[in-house]
């Protein structure tokens, strides 16, 4: 037996917290405080008509009997109370007794938390389990030198908890054997009940029977379906209409006002139960009979009208019999001398409520497993539980879940630590609340330590309880606004926690008003199934909702993050993930700058959803983005993406790259040309609108998407752009309608028509062409790149061709120096000249017999350009210091930002680019510092 130090200094006024008492007592003084219940005398009210001879008093007397003698002459008192905190028994010595009158604790005393605030019974009738009360954790002052110990009395009949056993004995006697003893007794009560609730029901079946002046009744044989009489023919009833009888029939004797009902049945035939009371000693309780008429006109020879005004068989005329010989159909009874009334059932009311209740917890959970989890969504699949669980298990339902589970986190392993961060996600208390509930969802849920809530989320296990709005009146925000919807007074609460995998991700709160329908051992089992079943949906949506995130926050970061600034054209794009159903998809966009003034702009789309379509279109960006910087056609891009995708040696035997089916659009736009070159691996052809303000999709050659072996080569086309065309480049979720393409069509005409349609701006034109396609989101990921295209002016491009011959080295540097001259970059002579030296020595020595072509182009940077006949790839090598030759790409790489080579289908341009620095000239080179660079090492 557990013991607890008084505390110092704690008079009869002083109620402060103190160490070493239990959160749970704490918590049920705070809502005797705030009952106002006087801790120096309560006033308990007195119930003068309890029966001296009531079921759970004969049940109980013998073995509370047994029970005083075993402590014979240790000053123990033992107290009987009912389910209402009623005491309807007592024993104890003289002395003992005396006491308790003193306290007013006689029978009929009512001792609930509600009057004489914590005590041992009213833990008990409140937490549903075995409590023990020691000395000062009592309310009243008079009770601190006791220690009180209360176990159940359940009825085996469902669980229903009947009342309560106390054993008091001052704190220095008590002993553990002692509370073991009051356990044995209460199993042994509960057996007591179970018996005796059979000789009632025998008592009342025997009653019936002496009681049937007509005669030829029968009864209704469980096994076989088979209503029974005494003599001649009986119907047959299939297994769904027996079923569905008898639960009609628990409903009856569980009703305190019904008396008839009626069951329509197959062929148009009706079955009438009729409702009779039985009365045989103290046992109370009601038989059902049932009869049939059949509504076409052949049943019944006359009716009655009952109380409630409805018409019904008469239960003692004969009607005709259709034939009752089909196996499993329902016949009508046959016609005979007296009465066509059958027994049905016969039972107490409250053994009737517990089957009706049984059948209502089997029925919930049905639908509980079919309407939990449909959707991956946490807040969801709260609400589903609030919304099955009202109102025919609870009158309130609120749900709190770990604020690390909403972020998507693996909450911690085991039972939350105290003060863990909760969050409320759903509140339900029937549509009548769905206003009031509103402001209270999504804020933060808190619950005092010592609370039925937080020992819920300490044990893990499904807790009872009671719970006072006046008592939370002061709680944490978040706390008390729900409760408070059922009213001022002290309510029923049971809290489950919702569980997966050994760890609680949250708490379902249930609540019903009031006292009356206190929270039994059947309803913790259930409310722990259906935690047990939305924990499981929450923790899939859990998982579900990191993946998704971990996806768009992966496929977000392999999106550029800002489109570049391109002198040829001027971008907007769009990326609009699917919905939360479908997933994150793997289709992207690039723009990528190209030498030359060039723009290479690329749209994509793997199949599939998740991490792994967003981890591949992560490759093939980086893949695409590489083969661009070579230089290389849109069809020779194609074709080496396909090569990477078909050349999978990594992969099981069997098993295809992730990037199979793939589809791209790669195009390249010259603004010195005004020429677009484009390809396309199986991929929806771009969409082009001229300054004219017609818009058309261009006809380009379908090759196969990605993966697939190389079918056949991709082909480019290149077409003419005017300056100002607006080039429409997306994937195939901009066409498609619910999970097909629907009208391909249909929709490529709104394409076209929207772009028509819209504004000289790109990102208007994409707010348009998503309003138009996309009104109510996507079914599948879209991407969406625009580029307007621009000409380069004639006045910002010199070109000049030359012989294969060395002498035109000298006139190439003239003509550069001249036209820097006159674009006002004459700080770029030097390294501009050494540059022209350099490549066009390059392109005379190595470049074949073909002429020799020099362009530059002027922007932001300076490009040159030099063109030769020749397919040799040039490449930076380390000269020997007795070598003349072998330091030109070298000195080209030094003096320019960047170089490289493209290559055309006869020769190859090498090009470099500078930035002019006007503000910082350049320094006049150190010849001693140039040659220093090419010292081998050593």
């Amino acid at each position: 037996m557990d013991s607890y130090p008084t505390p110092s200094g704690s008079g009869h006024g002083d109620r402060t917290p103190v160490a070493g008492v239990r959160p749970e007592i704490l918590a049920s003084w705070q809502r005797s405080q705030a009952l106002g219940i006087d801790p120096g005398g309560a006033a308990l009210p007195i119930e003068t008509d309890l029966d001296p001879d009531s079921r759970l008093v004969r049940a109980a007397a013998p073995v509370l009997e047994r029970l005083f003698e075993r402590f014979s002459g240790v000053p123990v008192t033992v107290v009987l109370a009912d389910s209402r905190a009623n005491i309807v028994d007592r024993w104890g010595d003289p002395a003992g007794l005396e006491l308790m009158d003193a306290a007013s604790l006689m029978r009929g005393a009512n001792v609930d938390e509600r009057f004489m605030g914590t005590s041992s019974v009213s833990m008990v009738l409140s937490t549903r389990a075995p409590f023990v009360v020691v000395g000062h954790e009592h309310f009243l002052h008079d009770l601190k030198e006791l220690t009180c110990m209360a176990a159940p009395v359940r009825d085996p009949v469902g669980g229903t908890v009947r009342g309560a056993v106390n054993l008091s004995v001052p704190r220095e006697l008590a002993d553990p054997t002692m509370a073991l003893a009051l356990q044995d007794a209460t199993e042994r009560i509960g057996e007591r009940l179970l018996e005796l609730s059979r000789s009632r029901e025998l008592e009342l079946m025997h009653s019936f029977r002496l009681a049937g002046e007509r005669g030829g009744r029968g009864e209704l044989h469980l096994g076989s379906g088979e209503l029974s009489r005494l003599s001649g023919a009986t119907p047959r009833l299939a297994p769904q209409e027996r079923l569905t009888l008898l639960e009609r029939a628990v409903e009856l004797i569980s009703s305190t006002g019904e008396t008839f009902a009626e069951v329509p049945l197959a062929g148009s035939r009706v079955a009438v139960l009729r409702r009779r009371e039985l009365h045989h000693g103290d046992a109370e309780g009601a038989a059902v009979e049932v009869s049939f008429e059949d509504t076409r006109g052949t049943g019944t020879s006359g009716t009655v009208t009952a109380p409630d005004g409805r018409h019904v068989p008469l239960l003692d005329r004969p009607t005709v019999a259709t034939g009752a010989d089909a196996p499993g159909a329902t016949a009508e009874p046959h016609a005979a001398e007296g009465t066509d009334a059958w027994l049905l059932l016969v039972g107490e009311p409250g053994v009737g409520r517990l089957a009706a209740e049984a059948r209502g917890r089997l029925s919930l959970l049905n639908e509980a497993g079919a309407r939990l989890g449909t959707t991956l969504d946490m807040w969801r699949t709260a609400g589903e539980l609030a919304e099955i669980a009202v109102p025919r298990f609870a009158d309130l339902v609120v749900v709190d879940l770990l604020e690390s589970v909403l972020s998507g986190d693996d909450p911690p392993a085991g039972r939350p630590p105290p003060g863990v961060a909760l969050r409320r996600v759903a509140a339900w208390a029937g549509e009548g609340s769905r206003d009031l509930l509103a402001g209270d969802v999504d804020e933060p849920a808190d619950y005092p330590a010592g609370g039925p809530q937080s020992r819920c989320l300490k044990t893990g296990q499904p807790v009872t309880d009671s719970v006072s709005t006046a008592a939370l009146a002061g709680s944490p925000a978040g706390l008390g606004r729900p409760v408070g919807l059922l009213g001022e007074g002290v309510h029923s609460y049971l809290g489950a926690p919702l569980s997966a995998r050994g760890s609680v991700l949250g708490l379902a709160g249930f609540y019903r008003r009031g006292r009356t329908r206190p929270y039994e051992q059947d309803d913790l089992t259930l409310a722990g199934e259906l935690a047990a079943r939305a924990g499981i949906s929450v923790d899939n949506a859990r998982h579900y909702c990191r993946e998704r995130q971990a996806s768009l926050i992966l496929q977000r970061s392999l999106l550029p993050h800002a489109l570049p600034r391109l002198s040829a054209v001027d971008l907007a794009s769009r990326y609009v993930p699917a919905d939360a159903t479908a997933g994150v998809g793997g289709d992207w966009f690039d723009a990528i700058p190209l030498s030359g003034m060039r723009a290479a702009l690329v749209v994509g789309d793997v199949p599939g959803y998740g991490l792994q379509a967003a981890a591949t279109m992560g490759r093939l960006r980086t893949a695409v983005r590489t083969l661009a910087g070579m230089d290389l056609l849109p069809e020779e891009v194609l074709a080496h993406l396909d090569d990477l995708v078909s050349r999978t040696p990594d992969e099981p035997s069997g098993e295809q790259d992730p990037a199979t089916g793939a589809t791209c659009l790669y195009a390249v736009y010259d603004p010195v040309s005004c020429r677009c070159t484009a390809a396309r691996a199986g991929h929806p052809p771009p969409a082009l609108l001229t300054p004219g303000g017609e818009a058309e999709l261009i006809d380009l050659p379908a090759g196969p998407p990605l993966g697939l072996g190389g079918l056949q080569p991709y082909e480019s086309t290149t077409l003419d752009l005017p300056a100002g065309s607006l080039l429409a480049m997306y994937t195939d979720g901009l066409l498609k309608e619910g999970r097909g393409y629907g009208d391909t069509d249909a929709r490529t005409g709104q394409l076209l028509a929207s772009l028509k349609l819209a504004g000289p701006a790109p990102e208007d034109i994409c707010d348009r062409v998503s309003a138009t396609l996309l009104p109510g989101g996507p079914h599948d990921d879209v991407a969406l790149l625009l580029a307007r295209v621009h000409a380069l002016p004639e006045d910002r491009v010199a070109s000049w061709e030359f012989p294969s011959d060395r002498s035109v080295v000298a006139r190439a540097r003239e003509l550069t120096r001249a036209q820097l001259a006159v674009w006002g970059m004459s700080e770029l002579d030097f390294n501009t000249g050494l540059v022209v030296s350099e490549l066009v020595t390059n392109a005379v020595r190595y470049g074949g017999q073909g002429p020799v072509g020099l362009r530059l182009l002027r922007d932001d940077s300076l490009i040159c350009e030099v063109s030769d006949r020749s397919n040799s790839s040039p490449r930076i090598r380390r000269a020997a210091s007795t070598e003349e030759g072998g330091r030109g790409l070298f000195l080209v790489a030094q003096f320019t930002k960047s170089w490289g080579a493209r290559y055309m289908p006869q020769g190859k341009t090498v090009w470099a680019e500078q930035v002019p620095q006007p503000e910082h000239p350049a320094a006049e080179s150190d010849e001693q510092a140039l040659l220093a660079m090419f010292e081998e090492p050593g």
